[in-house]
């Protein structure tokens, strides 16, 4: 990942926030400067807290900048240059208080006011505790700092340093930096498009009753991002769910497994199709124009299978994605079926996980998955959604590195 020889003249501008992330932001200093990027680093003073101007100096072969107030600074180089010499500025970790600086135009410091001075596109890496990330201040703050273009990458959902659950952790620095090489469309999945549905769908019984299957969408979203990430043009066919779209992808929201079915053959052609929507197995043939009353007992449902996306996207032909993936979600005999699944639905990958209620999996934070493909089994350990996903857009990007574009 990285490491494109035409990124050489490219300057970073990462800005450092304070928070116990900020660690992570070495080894994202590391990275970039393997991956060929130049970067000056600008600390805030809560950054100071955490990790030495000294050490980052090390790491980026760059003087740091971090006082406002600092006449040699800004003789040498003012905030209004260090933005104007950057081709990307980037702030990880950013701090609940940093992106309300960046929503509201505070200027108090070195890094707000070089974030308010400049016309430079920002890539923003949010790390704070879940309940501030899911505070009504921190969404507002958010959209309305997307709105304006900022771009941003994570958080991710896991344990975090005050032992809670949930969004909130920094995006992992391979992440960041995938981010930084979509950007400037160095990423490995560049020119690529890839299709991914989530989500359950909704068959409706009658105007307020339906069959669904229990799915929060968040693996499917998770991969969606972790796609664009690495520079993909990425199309998301969600049922009905309630996340916030991916950064950079483009969301097709549907309610019944028809119009998601109809939604991917729009979206085709794709070089590759990550099918990781529950969708209904079911549907009613005739559903109700009113509500059914309950005093005229249980109503004979005349069901018939919902359409196969899969196996109908799977099978040979000119629209078929050069690779197709499908997730086997089993509560038992969980590798068996998946096997068999993968034969029988025609897809190059099966993804299959344990989705029995004590594992948690379904709804939850963390995934644990096998990969069946013609090679055989891969198993995975235990793992954040966020990282599954990194880790399976990084396996497709590998699996397609040496085919042309669709």
């Amino acid at each position: 990942m990285g490491g494109d020889t035409n990124i050489a003249a490219r300057h970073v501008l990462l800005v450092i926030t304070g928070g116990i992330a900020a660690y992570k932001a070495l080894e994202l200093i590391r990275l970039l400067r393997r991956a060929g990027y130049e970067v000056t680093a600008v600390l805030t003073h809560a950054a100071t807290r955490f990790v030495t101007p000294l050490s980052v100096q090390a790491l980026t072969g760059q003087r740091v900048y971090h006082d406002l107030w600092s006449l040699t600074d800004e003789n040498d180089m003012g905030h209004i240059e260090l933005s104007r010499a950057a081709d990307l500025l980037v702030v990880a970790p950013a701090s609940a208080d940093f992106l309300a600086k960046m929503a509201t135009g505070l200027a108090d410091d070195l890094a707000s006011t070089i974030l308010l001075a400049t016309d430079t596109p920002v890539l923003a890496a949010p790390a704070m505790n879940v309940r501030m990330w899911q505070h009504a201040a921190t969404v507002a703050n958010v959209a309305t700092l997307r709105s304006r273009g900022i771009m941003f990458v994570g958080p991710g959902e896991g344990e975090m340093a005050c032992h809670e659950v949930g969004p909130g952790r920094l995006a992992e620095p391979p992440a960041i930096l995938a981010a930084v090489d979509a950007h400037f469309g160095a990423g490995p999945l560049a020119g690529r498009h890839v299709l991914v549905t989530a989500g359950p769908t909704h068959e409706p019984i009658d105007p307020v009753r339906y069959i669904a299957n229990r799915s929060s969408g968040r693996q499917g979203f998770a991969i969606a991002g972790a796609l664009a990430a690495l520079g993909a043009r990425v199309t998301l066919v969600s049922g009905p769910v309630e996340l916030a779209d991916p950064p950079a992808v483009a969301v097709r929201r549907v309610e019944t497994g028809a119009q998601m079915f109809a939604a991917c053959q729009a979206a085709l052609p794709a070089d590759a199709a990550v099918f990781a929507a529950a969708v209904a197995d079911w549907q009613v043939v005739a559903p109700a124009h009113d509500k059914l009353k309950k005093a005229a007992g249980a109503p004979a449902l005349h069901l018939v299978p919902t359409p196969d996306i899969l196996a109908s996207l799977s099978a040979p032909g000119p629209s078929r994605p050069r690779l197709t993936i499908g997730f086997a979600a089993e509560t038992q005999d969980v590798l068996a079926e998946a096997a068999r699944k993968r034969a029988r639905k025609g897809c190059d990958w099966i993804v299959a996980n344990d989705v029995r209620p004590e594992t948690g999996i379904m709804g939850g934070s963390h995934n644990q998955v096998s990969i069946f493909d013609a090679a055989g089994r891969e198993d995975w350990p235990v793992l954040p959604k966020a990282d599954v996903a990194a880790r399976l857009a990084a396996r497709i990007a590998a699996a397609l590195a040496h085919t042309k574009p669709c």
